[in-house]
Parts: C-alpha cells; structure tokens; sequence
C-alpha cells in the first residue's frame, strides 16, 4: 500500500440518498468521489451539495464497480471508506426462503460487490436498530460474516444521535469493518454528550449489549430544540417569506454559530398550511404537550378512542428544552410533536434539516414534499461526523504504522 501523503481520506457513499453521510463523512476529513443513489430528486440535491463528486443515479444493479473504480482512477485497495445504507433485511444466509425475487437481498450484495472490487481500508453500513431483531439476529450475523469472508474484521453497535450532539430521539445500527486486521469496536466514537433515552428494541446479539451509551460523567447536556432552531426567523401558519431569509439575531449558541458556517442566508424555511381543526387543536397543546391536552370533540375520531398513555408524541408541541420526535419524511403532527414551541404552525424543512444537524449552507431541491423526505431519511450529519473522526483516527493510527514499517 502507497504510503499517504497527506491528511485527506477518500470515500464512496451507496444508496446516499441526499448526503447525510457524506456531509458528515466531509466535516470529519473525508473527500467524497463516488455517491450513487437511485431516487434522482434525492441524486439533483446530493450533486448541488457536493460539486466534487460523482454523484450517478444509475440502477446500482446495473452499474459495475470495476468501471467506476476505473474512472476514479484507483488502484485497488487505494481508498479509505466504501459508505452507505443498503437495504440488509433481506440478506440472510440462514432465511427461510433465499428468494432470487428478494430484491433486498440483491441489493446488499451490491453493496459487497463495491467492496469485493475497490477493497478498501474500512466500510461503514448504517440501518434501522430493528436490524439487531431481524431473523433472529441471522441477517446481522450473515452481513459480518460476508465482510469476514472479504477479509474485513468487523463489528456493530447502536448509536444514539443525541450522544453526539444532534437534537432528536434517533437511534442507528453501524457495522464497522477494517482490511487490514484492525480493531473495528475502537473505530466506533464514544458518546460526547448526556442525552434522555429509552431502549425500546432488541439491542442484544446474542449475549452481547450492543448499544453504545456514556462511560465518563460530566458530559455536556443536550442540543435542545431551542438550541437547535431558536435563531431562525419566526413565521405564521401557510407563510412562506422570502426565498432566502435573512437571520433575525446573531447565533445563540455554539451548535447555531457552527450551522450558519458558510450560509447566505436561511434556505427552504417555508410554513406549511395548517387546516382549520389542526390550528385549533394547536392552540390548547402546551410547549412539551400532545393529543391529550386537545379537547376530546376536536380530536380525530381514532385518537377519541385512544388510552391516554398511548401515542404520547402525537400532536405534540416540541418541548424547547428538550429533544425533539425522530425527524420522519414528513412533519406530520399526527405522527409525531412536529409543531413549534411557540409559533402556531409546524416545522419547516430548515427546520427539521436543523434538527438533523445539516448545515445551514446544505440547501434541498424539489417539491416541499421531496425536500421533507430527503431530510428525514437521511443520516446525520452531526452523527457522521462522529462516526467518521473515529474511523479516521483508527485508519491513521494504522497508516503511521504502515509508514513507519515502510
């Protein structure tokens, strides 16, 4: 292997969508030069973000690694990181029926065959914790087991964004691998901040604990929801301003100062139109309330029927101090506390993009509705971030080895 030169690691990033990961995988040092991502919406914005990739919205079922590794220009084993979020539900060498019809299942083996072709030094996969449960454990075992037989030592845990800073109730499983023979559980990044939580899936494999939680004490707080979005401009319900607003204050905090970085101005901050019922159920929900504080003739008729310990996080307003509901595809406050604190309308896409840490600079195209979607499916960036320093420092530890004994 090529002694390194420089600072700088390289990366690829597989169903990207609109670059979460690679925008985190970027402020921890890494030059992304591959995303592929199939959705083009989700493609046209990860392209805008980063003008030095080469974003490709191909089929990855029909693109061949070893082309794109030809175009890149690297040798085998050159790059740093293969990155992604593949589909794995459907990868199990132990499942009841390996379908050929599974097109999950295919689409992990994608995945491996970027792999197999650029070998790189680490990979990085990312999921839903139900991941862990799904199986019985037998799709995660399979998907290490893969990454052994490629010559990967591998691990996995579950992270909770909020340890990393980032404002919202987000858990995610990592599987790590490292060629060259590394320890792949010191490549995960330790908790840096105290953050609420409830373990509410199977977090064990086997008899391992797989859920990565804080080992010091006096760990910073929390990035609350003010924190997060408490410097933007204030709207009304259905306004949508200018197209570019300017900041009505200076940042209020280091996480708003870091955001801001490199922004014009607030991009993609538009209100939605409330309907009648909804504005008027707002108006009886507290900051940190929900349903329950609605009155009973103006709740839908399901939510009538619902106990009152149920759903807790329906129709509820943010809790300022707090962290906010996991940031879905679409603010909808029947799924989750999507209204503001104290503004009567709910989040906008800045908004929630604040609420996954995405920089202020990080602008989305499409509908309002893609512009939701391609936030709420990504991954953090704060949390890539995180996630990225720590590989780098394992694979920089390993190429001072590799310098020295060369």
């Amino acid at each position: 292997m090529a002694k390194r030169t420089g600072p700088e690691l390289t990366c690829i990033d597989l169903f990207a969508g609109a670059g979460g990961l690679s925008e985190g995988l970027r402020e921890a040092g890494f030059r992304s030069l591959y995303a592929n991502e199939v959705i083009p919406q989700y493609a046209a914005t990860f392209a805008l973000n980063h003008p030095g990739t080469l974003v490709d919205a191909s089929d990855i079922r029909e693109v061949e690694p070893a082309g794109v590794r030809e175009k890149l220009g690297l040798a085998r084993g050159e790059l740093d990181l293969v990155a992604g979020g593949p589909p794995c539900q459907g990868f199990s060498i132990n499942a009841p029926t390996r379908s050929a019809e599974d097109r999950r299942n295919h689409l992990f083996r994608d995945y491996l065959r970027f792999v197999e072709e650029f070998r790189p030094r680490a990979v990085l996969i990312e999921n839903v914790p139900g991941l862990v449960s799904f199986g019985n454990g037998a799709t995660l075992h399979a998907i290490l087991e893969s990454l052994e037989l490629l010559g990967y030592s591998s691990d996995v845990r579950i992270l909770y964004a909020p340890h990393y800073g980032v404002p919202q109730t987000r858990w995610r499983t990592l599987v790590i691998g490292l060629r060259d023979g590394g320890d792949a559980l010191a490549a995960f990044p330790e908790p840096r901040h105290e953050a609420p939580h409830r373990v509410n899936f199977t977090s064990k494999l086997g008899n391992r604990n797989l859920v990565v939680l804080p080992t010091v004490t006096n760990l910073r707080g929390h990035t609350t929801v003010r924190d997060a979005i408490g410097d933007l401009p204030g709207l009304k319900n259905g306004e949508p301003g200018a197209e570019i607003k300017e900041y009505p204050e200076a940042p209020q905090n280091t996480y708003q100062a870091d955001l801001r970085i490199g922004s014009d101005g607030v991009h993609n901050h538009e209100a939605i139109s409330l309907s009648r019922v909804n504005l008027e159920r707002l108006r009886h929900i507290p900051p940190g309330g929900n349903w329950t504080n609605i009155p009973h003739d103006l709740l839908p008729a399901g939510m009538q029927r619902a106990r009152r310990t149920d759903h807790t996080k329906r129709y509820g307003r943010a809790n300022p101090d707090g962290l906010s509901s996991t940031i879905l595809t679409k603010c909808d406050p029947h799924w989750g506390a999507y209204f503001h604190y104290s503004q009567d309308r709910a989040f906008t896409v800045r908004e929630a993009a604040r609420i996954q840490s995405f920089p202020d600079r990080y602008i989305f195209t499409g509908s309002r509705v893609a512009q939701f979607e391609q936030v709420g499916n990504a991954v953090p960036p704060m949390l890539g971030r995180a996630v990225g320093n720590s590989i780098r420092s394992v694979l920089s530890v390993e190429g001072s080895a590799l310098d020295i004994a060369t």
